[in-house]
């Protein structure tokens, strides 16, 4: 706890600072209550010069308009008096709180505005709470040794890349044979538990892998559950849904699940020609449709090893993070960070599929990936206002302009949805961490590791086993129409 008296030198803008007495309180380490006292003289004087202002429009009877006494005016117009000034005092007051505390805040203050009133007698005293940035000793960030993935991208690479795009461009036929692995099942899929349906998923087709991932929970052995049947038959099998499952009776619950296979289908890829060249993407020929896959290859690759190295360096810088970091924190930038996860894969070049995949596992996990990216954003942050690491108009740019290459939209029209979703200072602190692992890795001892290639082994299913509104993940459009993820992908 901490109190101050702010003295009566001048600010900067000339304008004469308030007497404040401010009273600190900590709740946590990421919390601060603060109650603020403006003295009576500071209430006068703003009082006095809205009466002022007001004075030359006033209109009181048997005035005319400017004319009518101080005193009268202040009687007469009591209440617009109040309201007029009380705006203007309280938001010098908020600034003066901001400009003279040491708090970083990450919020905006939780304050009624309506509930303050100016009283007739002595001082005015409000209170609010506001999340403010931890305070911790800075770890060393120079010197650290970090190991780096790297790969060669030959034709092999490229070939399987090939494929799968190919493959966003393929037709499903039906067939009368069992299932086999990399057919598509459709299914009908019902959750229970202790013999109380909770969801359904109908008619829903589903590339045949490993791990079916749901947004609260996943399917293991999917593969072994339908390969081998067919259309008609019906499995059962059981699943543990997250902790951080928005339905809260199910949370951490093991819940049935009956799946009926409808149909199997099967995908043959089509002929590489000039039409499906346009089709993809408008290339003349499949030379430049290589060059371009090699291109998103390598930005998948990079995106790959900076995540790598990020999560190496922020295991190391965030090992004394011990911060309790308040639950209604967590759950309100959950969802800040899932959209912040969505840009980066997006401007990285992966498809709706793998992002897909990918948010699943942060929402089943969201509490603990949500504190993590906390802390890593709190001491990357540090960092960069020490190396005075900003985002440029440039950065920006660039970033939009990748989001744009793979959504197949202009620049301006992702700006345009990124603003009127609030996310630019998602994106701008997307840059400038990306700038400060930058900056650290160039200060690391780098040892390059082989990249190793994970097998694809999981499809994603835009569904909540608990039942879930309709999704939230920021998804790119086209022609002004939103344009929803596919509902049953695979995952690389």
């Amino acid at each position: 706890m901490t109190t101050s008296e702010v003295d009566n030198d001048v600010l900067e803008n000339d304008v004469e600072p308030l007497k404040l007495e401010i009273k600190v309180d900590e709740p946590s380490s990421c919390q601060r209550h603060v109650t603020v006292s403006i003295s009576r003289e500071d209430i006068d004087r703003y009082l006095d010069t809205a009466v002022g202002e007001f004075m030359q429009e006033a209109s009181v009877p048997g005035f005319r308009p400017g004319r009518a006494p101080k005193k009268l005016v202040s009687s007469h117009f009591k209440n617009e008096l109040n309201d007029k000034m009380k705006g203007t005092l309280l938001l010098d007051a908020m600034t003066q709180v901001s400009e003279e505390q040491d708090f970083s805040a990450i919020s905006e203050p939780s304050f009624d505005f309506e509930a303050v009133e100016i009283p007739d007698e002595g001082p005015l005293t409000f209170e609010f709470d506001i999340e403010v940035r931890p305070e911790f000793e800075m770890p060393k960030w120079k010197g650290l040794k970090i190991e780096k993935p790297a790969m060669d991208i030959g034709k092999k690479e490229i070939d399987g890349h090939m494929a799968k795009l190919l493959s966003r461009h393929s037709a499903l036929e039906p067939v009368a044979e069992k299932a086999t692995e990399d057919d598509y099942a459709v299914v009908n899929m019902t959750f229970t538990h202790d013999g109380k349906k909770i969801s359904t998923l109908n008619e829903e087709t589903i590339k045949i892998r490993k791990t079916l991932s749901f947004r609260d929970g996943n399917l293991e052995g999917f593969d072994k559950l339908i390969v081998g049947a067919k259309a008609g038959d019906k499995k059962e099998s059981k699943v543990v849904v997250s902790q951080d499952a928005e339905t809260e009776a199910v949370r951490g619950q093991e819940v049935d699940v009956k799946v009926e296979l409808l149909d199997v289908k099967r995908m043959t890829l089509p002929e590489l020609d000039e039409q499906m060249l346009k089709q993809i993407g408008d290339f003349e020929n499949e030379g430049d449709l290589r060059d371009a896959v090699k291109s998103e290859l390598e930005r998948q690759l990079n995106y790959r090893q900076h995540q790598r190295i990020r999560q190496q360096i922020t295991d190391l810088l965030t090992e004394s993070a011990s911060w309790d970091l308040p639950p209604d924190l967590l759950k309100r930038q959950a969802s800040r960070e899932l959209e912040r996860s969505v840009m980066e894969l997006r401007s990285s070049g992966f498809s709706d599929e793998q992002i897909m995949a990918h948010v699943n596992t942060l929402r089943q996990n969201s509490a603990k990936t949500t504190a993590t990216a906390l802390k890593e954003h709190f001491i990357l942050e540090r960092i960069a206002e020490e190396e005075d690491i900003e985002a440029s108009d440039g950065d920006y740019d660039a970033e939009l302009q990748m989001m744009a290459l793979q959504s197949g939209d202009s620049p301006r029209s992702v700006r345009s949805r990124i603003e009127k979703r609030g996310l630019m200072d998602a994106l701008r602190n997307q840059i400038v961490e990306r700038k400060v692992i930058d900056l650290i890795t160039e200060n690391a001892t780098i040892k390059e590791i082989p990249h190793k290639q994970t097998e694809e082994s999981t499809s994603a299913v835009d569904f909540a086993i608990g039942g879930k509104a309709a999704s939230e993940i920021p998804d790119a459009e086209h022609g002004g129409e939103e344009r929803e993820l596919p509902k049953a992908v695979d995952h690389t």
